[in-house]
């Protein structure tokens, strides 16, 4: 089975990808390209989706990575560094070529990011809590400070878990409504005291606020299609013990 690898018009020519779970040596519940070093999965097995997924994306990078906390925390990356030393952060922003920015999703919205003119790309986590404390407006400070223009980036949305999907309560409603009553409009009506959550509709009007002109949403829902992506609510819910994680690449 190939690599799954979905790529977004607005990011162009900039290597990219949003992949999924097709094309790697992962077995089981971690079945196949499984590159969550914080899974129980085998290592070796880890090491060499990981590699499968930069060689499709950007061949002779180095892959770099976070320790992935749900934080609106971006790391400005110039040279490689070990995963032994991940920064514990939610967002990668470089102008270094050969480096493969790589974020690890199974639900949460993966964002990728380029100024082409300016050279400066991004990667970033964006799940609930690192979206609603502004991920994504860090990731753009930190990439105007080596040279990007706002108005000159492009940002795309990748798989994440669909609104049909995500069921919330109460009190996560009143954390986004107290922080902004304009929120209300990303949650619909669910069933007695649940609503269904927009994420991905969220992280794009928190992109276009940051005044980035032009996003590109896939509208893929990781949730229903286990086929082709992980999901952590999916696995929750039908009791399994675990789950993968697919990654999100761009470098220069």
């Amino acid at each position: 089975m190939t690599i799954d690898l979905i790529r977004a018009k607005a990011l162009g020519d900039i290597p990219h990808g949003f992949l999924g779970r097709r094309g790697g040596v992962s077995t089981g519940a971690y079945a196949s390209l499984n590159v969550g070093i914080g899974s129980d999965d085998d290592p070796a097995a880890i090491f060499e989706n990981r590699r499968r997924a930069t060689e499709a994306v950007l061949p002779g990078a180095k892959l770099v990575g976070l320790y992935q906390v749900h934080s609106a925390d971006a790391v400005t990356v110039i040279e490689p560094f070990d995963d032994a030393i991940r920064p514990h952060a939610d967002a990668l922003v470089t102008n270094r070529p050969g480096l493969a920015l790589g974020i690890l999703t199974a639900d949460c919205a993966p964002v990728l990011f380029a100024d082409a003119h300016a050279g400066v790309v991004a990667a970033a986590h964006a799940g609930w809590k690192g979206a609603l404390g502004g991920v994504t407006d860090s990731t753009i400070l930190a990439m105007e400070a080596i040279g990007a223009h706002r108005d000159r980036i492009v940002a795309a949305v990748g798989p994440c878990i669909a609104r049909a999907s995500y069921e919330v309560d109460d009190a996560f409603i009143r954390r986004f409504c107290e922080a902004d009553p304009e929120n209300e409009r990303f949650f619909a009506d669910g069933r007695a005291d649940h609503y269904q959550f927009d994420l991905e509709a969220y992280v794009v009007s928190r992109l276009a606020v940051a005044g980035i002109g032009r996003i590109e949403a896939l509208g893929l829902d990781t949730y229903t299609d286990d086929d082709r992506f992980f999901s952590y609510r999916r696995a929750t819910h039908r009791g399994e013990p675990s789950y993968g994680r697919q990654i999100s690449i761009i470098g220069l």
